[in-house]
């Protein structure tokens, strides 16, 4: 693991560093914030899963997470949100498929298939990887995410809720199987085959009975992706169909950008630090 940089930031540590994946086959970089006195023992961590077009960066230097973080004595890792470099033929054609899009799953269709694994690079290798360098704790782990990493978040929280004990999310894709991102995405890396999909969709995954503790999630009204692309609305119906319990916040005026994050990011933490102390 190559340290690409440290800064001190409220008292603990904001580092960047680089490894050689297993999962992708190319070189990956990702970002964690250790609190104050990460030293003298294990501390609750914190997944943040970034959007499309996004890497580890924006999250890092937009949400203004590293306060709350120190506050709480919480680690927070955030991955980058696909392979870079992989010489995959076009996968720098478009913002919402390829490079910086790779929707947190394990494709399986040429060529898609040799590269993209962040399903599995999220919840195997990169764990692996924080546990061993990093103060960390495993048996206290939580998973949010913002938009295309809302749905990362979403669906790999409810698969694993052995490994992640909280899930909350922002501005969500929620049932990326009934909109234009998801769609693309999905047929792209799993194929036509839309069976494939239901191990994608958060909406699918709680039908099929997958369930975590209270989910949050916070989604802006004046977002301009809500109607089409978001669809808090199907993940509220399920939730309530099948007693999952859910906190749908609406915010009022609030739209698709960090801003609204940076805004509410200490409810977040707030919420995980309470679930993981």
């Amino acid at each position: 693991m190559e340290v690409v940089s440290e800064n001190r930031c409220f008292g603990g540590m904001q580092g960047v560093y680089r490894h050689r994946s297993v999962c992708t086959k190319t070189p990956m970089q990702f970002a964690v914030f250790v609190p104050p006195a990460a030293n003298s023992r294990r501390f609750p961590v914190l997944w943040y899963l970034s959007g499309l077009t996004c890497t580890e960066e924006n999250f890092t230097v937009k949400a203004g997470a590293q306060r709350f973080a120190a506050q709480h004595g919480l680690i927070i890792v955030a991955p980058d949100t696909s392979p870079r470099g992989a010489q995959v033929p076009g996968e720098d054609d478009s913002y919402d498929f390829g490079t910086g899009a790779g929707f947190y799953v394990d494709a399986t269709q040429h060529p898609w298939s040799q590269n993209y694994h962040m399903y599995s690079y999220i919840t195997r290798e990169l764990q692996e990887l924080v546990i061993e360098n990093f103060a960390a704790d495993p048996d206290r782990q939580g998973i949010t995410g913002h938009s295309m990493g809302g749905h990362g978040a979403l669906t790999i929280g409810l698969k694993n809720p052995q490994l992640f004990r909280s899930v909350s999310a922002f501005s969500p894709i929620c049932a990326p199987m009934q909109c234009p991102w998801g769609q693309k995405a999905l047929d792209g890396y799993l194929g036509e085959d839309r069976s494939a999909w239901l191990e994608y969709d958060a909406v699918e995954l709680i039908r099929q009975g997958h369930r975590s503790d209270e989910i949050l999630v916070d989604q802006g009204d004046a977002d301009g992706f809500l109607h089409e692309q978001l669809k808090p609305e199907l993940l509220a119906e399920v939730c309530h169909e099948l007693n999952q319990p859910l906190n749908l916040r609406m915010q009022p005026g609030y739209d698709h950008s960090y801003f609204f994050i940076a805004s509410f990011i200490g409810d977040h933490i707030d919420f995980h630090a309470s679930r993981l102390s």
